[in-house]
């Protein structure tokens, strides 16, 4: 029996041709460009917020006439002790733990109803849930200042008049309207297979809404919550009208208007360091705001692109 041998030449293949080096230069100095120029619009605005805070830090540690002299120079000296002075002589301690109580019971009380509402209409609807979300929806472009009227009356009528429960249920009710209807769209972007096996195995409406539904949505409820604690710790108007002085040292305000109160006095200028003392006040209300940023920043951006990742 005869074999056939078939011999096969093998051809080496082609290398690809390299390419030219100009181009590839081109293109990445192109987009190290278009990746410079955000960040050089960026960096007018970090200078226009970062030089107003170290102006303030600076006044905060002068006295009155190196403020009036020279109110763009450094502080001759570094005067601590007048944060202490601001904390206790100009009120700003109480002024400052009011607000901490009226806006942890605010967001609080907003973040309980809100969840809740906002998972009931996401996931079980029933007859009149949509009529209940559009009213929720005009709740937002309803103004503050169109309600005061009533407010007061309502306020009075309850008792609840210059008192911080007062003011807890009121910043609630204004919160309720942009939380129930971020957090109903959060709701509705959660998948429905998850809800379904666990009813499957046997779970619950309540133990489906805390055992999976909650940690699920857990990046839009910390965004909303910031939001709302931003909105009510900055909140001006409503503290104004529904919590009038009550005492010579107004012991009774939150920051805004103890602040303001400061700012405006006919007496103002009570101590050597009084304007100092009142820059101390601006920046201790800052700082909440500014950890409370610092710490949830990334929780925050999570939470506002989940519903279009998904």
């Amino acid at each position: 029996m005869s074999t056939s041998s078939v011999t096969t030449t093998r051809t080496a293949p082609i290398p690809p041709p390299e390419p030219t080096r100009r181009p590839v230069v081109a293109r990445s100095w192109a987009s190290r460009l278009s990746a410079l120029i955000p960040q050089l619009f960026l960096l007018p605005w970090a200078l226009v917020v970062a030089v107003p805070l170290v102006w303030m830090l600076m006044s905060s540690l002068k006295t009155n006439v190196e403020i009036y002299n020279s109110p763009f120079g450094p502080p001759g000296a570094l005067r601590l002790d007048i944060y202490a002075d601001a904390w206790n002589e100009s009120n700003v301690g109480a002024f400052f733990l009011n607000t901490v109580v009226v806006v942890a019971g605010g967001v609080s009380l907003t973040m309980l109803l809100a969840v809740m509402t906002a998972y009931v209409m996401a996931k079980c609807p029933f007859r009149g849930s949509r009529v209940l979300y559009y009213l929720y929806l005009a709740g937002m472009t309803f103004p503050v200042f169109l309600a005061i009227v009533p407010l007061v009356k309502i306020v009075q009528a309850l008792g609840l008049f210059a008192t911080p429960v007062g003011l807890i249920l009121v910043y609630a009710a204004f919160s309720l309207p942009f939380s129930v209807f971020f957090l109903t769209a959060f709701f509705r972007a959660l998948p429905e297979e998850l809800s379904e096996a666990a009813f499957i195995d046997g779970a619950g409406h309540f133990g489906v809404f805390f055992r999976i539904m909650l940690p699920l949505a857990r990046p839009g409820l910390i965004s909303i919550a910031v939001f709302n604690f931003l909105g009510q710790w900055n909140q001006y108007l409503i503290p104004v009208v529904l919590n009038p002085q009550q005492d010579e040292e107004r012991s009774n305000y939150v920051l805004s208007q103890g602040l303001a109160a400061l700012a405006l006095g006919e007496n103002y200028e009570t101590s050597p360091t009084s304007m100092a003392q009142l820059f101390a006040g601006l920046l201790i209300s800052m700082v909440p705001v500014l950890l409370v940023y610092i710490l949830f920043q990334r929780q925050v951006q999570a939470g506002l692109t989940a519903g279009a990742l998904k």
